[in-house]
């Protein structure tokens, strides 16, 4: 099968949450059934992209459409698993919206896992994983990923940081002041992880705490001061730049 040039950015790509292997049979779930039957209007012979999360992106052609479900024959592997550099983004959760678009681009940057913090000034108590996650596999289909990013149970920041690998960097963007970022970045290549504090930054004794800990990087983002989100991001894309 030939499927390359410009046809392939209009192939549609999608997650499945079962095992691909070439010449297997899938009967696809409805989610993305529907997407093919009727938002794509995908016919038999058409060809599909699809990945699972561990074995790469597989080319597939559809063999029937169904009412309730479209099945889809595997024919080869048309990307490899990807290599994720072992970058964790620990942030605390945001307002709906804010946090989704953070889940988004952590994903796009090659994150290899979400975890949120929970602060004292953190304002959400209450955080959609499977919204989170949704949002984290539309941005894996969008751009290319083959591997989505863990998404772990929130955790106190307390607790993050008892639990702290001993092998693992921990950038924390300090609003009090720290080195610039990116030589941080240079010199604390994986495994390591962003640390991003709520809207309203840490307080003075998580501050402390986190500084007390060995492997904790205290970076500076530089004199500007930026909203929660947008530091979780440029962070990570200042360490996928130089260290990742």
């Amino acid at each position: 099968m030939s499927e390359s040039g410009p046809h392939l950015s209009t192939t549609p790509r999608l997650y499945v949450d079962m095992p691909l292997a070439a010449g297997a049979l899938l009967t696809l779930p409805p989610p993305q059934s529907h997407y093919l039957a009727q938002v794509m209007r995908r016919q038999p012979g058409d060809v599909v992209r699809l990945f699972d999360g561990a074995s790469g992106e597989w080319a597939a052609r559809v063999v029937t459409v169904g009412k309730k479900a479209v099945v889809v024959t595997l024919e080869a592997q048309s990307a490899p698993q990807e290599a994720v550099p072992d970058l964790w983004l620990c942030a605390a959760p945001l307002k709906r919206g804010r946090i989704d678009w953070v889940a988004e681009k952590a994903c796009e940057l090659g994150v290899a896992r979400l975890l949120p913090v929970i602060t004292r000034r953190t304002i959400v108590d209450k955080l959609n994983l499977e919204r989170l996650n949704a949002h984290m596999v539309e941005a894996a289909e969008q751009c290319g990923r083959t591997a989505l990013p863990t998404l772990a149970e929130p955790v106190t920041l307390t607790a993050l940081l008892a639990a702290w690998p001993a092998e693992r960097a921990l950038i924390f963007a300090d609003e009090g002041g720290g080195e610039a970022l990116a030589r941080l970045c240079a010199r604390a290549p994986a495994p390591a992880a962003i640390l991003i504090g709520p809207e309203g930054g840490f307080t003075p004794e998580e501050r402390a705490a986190i500084r007390a800990l060995p492997q904790a990087l205290a970076a500076s983002l530089g004199p500007r001061i930026l909203r929660a989100d947008t530091a979780a991001v440029a962070a990570v894309a200042v360490w996928q730049a130089l260290a990742g």
